[in-house]
Formats: C-alpha cells, sequence, structure tokens
C-alpha cells in the first residue's frame, strides 16, 4: 500500500466538498508545541504557504535534525496536512481552526500506533 497516496486523499477529502476553501486566511509563520506518541515535548516553527484558492504547502522545523514537509487544506474549521518526514515516513495531521487563530491538532505516522498532539500558534 502507498502510504503516501492514502495520506494524500485523506488530506483532499477534507476538503473535497467546499468549492472555495479558506486557505488564503492561513498562510504565515506558527510557533509550534508539540506532544510525541511517547509522551514528549517538542517545539519549533512552522510555515504555511499558499498555493491556490484551496491549498497549501506546510513545512515544520522542530529541531536541528527534525524537519518534515507537505501539502495542506482547510475546509471550515478543519485544516488538515500530508507530509514526508526526512526518514521517509509519512505523517497525517489534523487541526480544529480556533477563534484566535491557532490550529489544535492530533497526528500520526506510517507504522505507528497510536497519535501525537501539536498546536499551532501565528507569529505573524
Amino acid at each position: 500500500m502507498n502510504y503516501w497516496k492514502l495520506a494524500l486523499a485523506s488530506c483532499m477529502l477534507v476538503g473535497a466538498t467546499t468549492v472555495a476553501s479558506a486557505a488564503a486566511n492561513v498562510g504565515g509563520k506558527y510557533k509550534v508545541e508539540g506532544t510525541n506518541f511517547n509522551g514528549s515535548k517538542y517545539s519549533g516553527d512552522a510555515e504555511i504557504t499558499i498555493t491556490s484558492g484551496t491549498t497549501c504547502a506546510i513545512e515544520w522545523q522542530t529541531g536541528a535534525d527534525s524537519a518534515s514537509a507537505g501539502i495542506c487544506m482547510r475546509n471550515d474549521d478543519s485544516f488538515a496536512a500530508a507530509y514526508k518526514m526526512k526518514d521517509g515516513a509519512v505523517g497525517l495531521i489534523i487541526y480544529k481552526m480556533m477563534k484566535d487563530g491557532s490550529m489544535d491538532g492530533v497526528w500520526t505516522l506510517t507504522g505507528e500506533e497510536g497519535a501525537g498532539s501539536e498546536i499551532l500558534t501565528p507569529v505573524n
């Protein structure tokens, strides 16, 4: 099974019901605070770049050797991203858009059980 295609399809389903998504208002830089599967904490930065009226690209830097990048999409108060880690693992994260502009999410990676959590807080 091609997990990258599965993650991409899952991400696309989040926004498939909206003709014109509100992707444009999520672009910018974010502070990242998260929790790994084992409960350990991480932090860093993320940047979302708008690529069309419904899609975007996202990059995370959560440590000197921990970077990932992927595609993203917004649908109403849902925001999802599919991404690939340096080690080849594919991830999927689904956020809920909060009224203050932050995003509260849960994520998982191929080959792992369970989920981590993450909050993106806008810095711009």
